[in-house]
């Protein structure tokens, strides 16, 4: 009889196969791909990128929507590409149009195993979340910490887009065992969201602790690379999905535990929860000024 870790390996065995053959990302819209080429540019200056940029409305649209997000943190209202350059400098500005990038890529269409717009909310929340809990816990890379929150679940979009029919037996798995979404997955794939999430991201040559926060957003106290930035994003991630109700059912169950609240400077849980609710009038006024996931 086969053992049980056997199954599992044959499964992820299978499962990486199937990755390798989407080891580049899918082509990009042109303008940003234009916009990241110049930011790789070191010699480009802002009066080039804000021609890029400006060359699609929709874009503009998106930076502006996050620069001006309540959870991003800016002091100042940014209502132009010239003064998001300015505001946010090269470095920030790649963060979010690298991002994009990816959100462009991964876009799939909405059936009933999975709502787009939720999905997608879910991670720009959680995403914003996470650099503004890096500012206010003094993380030193804030950015890094957007890029992580934002991108922590991009493995669930690729089950559903590159995976599909796993993707609906692990949805009705869930739904009819009482199982949750990583137990699902480890049966139907032999590897969760958070691992395939790791796995591609390496493979697209991630920083290493961004790879590692993906990897441990449910279990930052797993990580070897950087337990802080891992918490950061399990706990955006908590509140994410707190303070939208529920609506990311990937994430029901999700629970906080001091070992992870730690990393962060929280001692108890009655800390955690005057910390958590400190944040709730953000969250409930960014999803109620987004508009790029319509």
């Amino acid at each position: 009889m086969v053992s049980l870790t056997s199954t599992l390996e044959q499964k992820k065995g299978k499962t990486e196969l199937i990755l390798k053959n989407i080891f580049n990302l899918p082509p990009v819209p042109k303008a940003l791909q234009e916009v990241l080429n110049l930011l790789d540019d070191p010699k480009t200056i802002n009066f080039q990128l804000t021609n890029a940029i400006s060359t699609d409305q929709g874009l503009v649209t998106k930076i502006l929507t996050i620069a001006n997000s309540p959870l991003f943190g800016l002091q100042r209202k940014v209502t132009t590409i010239d003064f998001a350059l300015l505001i946010l400098g090269h470095h920030e500005l790649r963060n979010i149009v690298s991002v994009l990038s990816i959100v462009e890529s991964f876009k799939n269409k909405t059936d009933k195993y999975m709502n787009q717009k939720t999905f997608w909310l879910h991670s720009f929340l959680t995403g914003t979340a996470s650099k503004k809990l890096a500012d206010d816990l003094d993380y030193s890379n804030s950015g890094e910490a957007f890029v992580a929150g934002f991108l922590h679940d991009v493995g669930l979009s690729i089950i559903h887009r590159f995976m599909h029919s796993s993707f609906i037996e692990i949805y009705e798995m869930v739904k009819t065992q009482k199982v949750n979404y990583q137990e699902a997955e480890l049966e139907v794939l032999g590897m969760t969201h958070e691992q395939i999430g790791q796995y591609l991201f390496e493979k697209w040559n991630f920083p290493e602790a961004l790879c590692d926060a993906i990897h441990n957003h449910h279990n930052p106290e797993n990580s070897s690379k950087n337990k802080m930035l891992a918490s950061i994003v399990h706990m955006a991630d908590f509140m994410a999905y707190k303070f939208s109700n529920g609506d990311a059912q990937w994430d029901k169950g999700l629970q906080m535990n001091l070992a992870e609240l730690a990393h962060l400077r929280i001692t108890s849980m009655g800390e955690a929860e005057t910390f958590i609710n400190d944040y709730k009038e953000l969250f409930i006024h960014q999803i109620r000024s987004v508009r790029f996931l319509n």
